[in-house]
């Protein structure tokens, strides 16, 4: 027997707000349901998208993540500019022969988009 990853789930002050954001980000929809406490983005059947959920806690955002998701684009410039665009904070670039950035959603969560 094994596991399979189902989903990642992220501690929000308004799940509902930041599961609006990674909707755009990933230019998917918010399923149903979604409040302020809990919101998951919709996931299609026929994709490997695992389920992304977003659930409300008290406290804040006060250390680097442990874990960060990995975005990938074949437009770098252009899709960084979008992300900054949605929310998101632009924390450092680096360049060594592969190009990304680490950005920061509205409510702190650092990610990174490389180029590829």
């Amino acid at each position: 027997m094994s596991s399979n990853v189902l989903g990642v789930s992220f501690d929000a002050h308004d799940a509902n707000a930041i599961a609006t954001f990674w909707a755009e980000v990933l230019q998917c929809a918010v399923a149903d349901g979604a409040n302020a406490d809990n919101a998951s983005l919709q996931t299609e059947p026929d994709t490997n998208r695992p389920r992304m959920s977003f659930h409300r806690v008290p406290e804040d955002k006060s250390v680097k993540n442990r874990m960060h998701l990995d975005l990938i684009t074949t437009d770098f410039d252009t899709e960084l500019t979008r992300l900054i665009s949605l929310g998101a904070i632009k924390l450092s670039e680096v360049d060594l022969g592969i190009r990304w950035a680490t950005l920061a959603d509205p409510e702190g969560n650092e990610f990174d988009v490389i180029d590829g």
